[in-house]
């Protein structure tokens, strides 16, 4: 960097003073219209364009790789993205035509599933009657076994009242005299 630096300089130095002859005459065609003046617009010109060049090199070189770098990587990803968008259209593609096919596979797993179902709940229906019915018989039996013994309770007092009243009717004082003697004695022979 130095010595182009220091080249440059020395040029610059050298051009002014091979002009420094011609601009001292006067009177003559104009300085810019001679051959020296072209030679040093062109030195202008690539003194100016080597600036911009050098200027290019070195700061738009990284510059231009990191954004070709940038666009190869957008690509990639673009590149990648569409080959899913692709993957994903033939698989969706694959499915609508295997659509028709799978409504008829639901409808016939959602029948089978209906079936099933119903005759789950006709079981369970059925084993719910079986188990009222069972209840009911139970209930029944339990019912009549309650009415046999309060049958039995009011036959047994039916026939207390009946003979209580036939007892009334015949009893005398005789007949209690009688009972109240045989009761002495039965209680005499128990004692002893």
């Amino acid at each position: 960097m130095k010595r182009a630096l220091r080249c440059g300089c020395s040029l610059v130095v050298f051009l002014i003073l091979a002009a420094a002859p011609l601009l001292a005459q006067e009177g003559q065609t104009p300085p810019a219209d001679t051959t020296v003046g072209w030679i040093f617009r062109w030195l202008n010109f690539a003194i100016v364009f080597g600036g911009i060049a050098y200027a290019a090199v070195k700061i738009g070189g990284p510059v231009f790789r990191a954004r070709a770098g940038a666009i190869a990587q957008a690509i990639g990803e673009a590149a990648r993205s569409r080959e899913a968008a692709e993957q994903q259209r033939r698989e969706t593609a694959a499915k609508l035509a295997n659509l028709q096919n799978e409504v008829v596979e639901m409808r016939a797993a959602a029948k089978r599933d209906a079936e099933a179902e119903a005759q789950r709940l006709r079981a369970l229906a059925k084993s719910e009657a079986e188990k009222i019915e069972q209840i009911a018989q139970a209930e029944i039996r339990a019912a009549e076994r309650a009415s046999r013994l309060e049958l039995k309770a009011l036959a047994a007092r039916l026939a207390v009242e009946r003979a209580e009243a036939l007892l009334v009717q015949q009893m005398t004082p005789k007949t209690d005299a009688a009972l109240v003697q045989t009761f002495v004695a039965e209680l005499g022979r128990n004692v002893n």
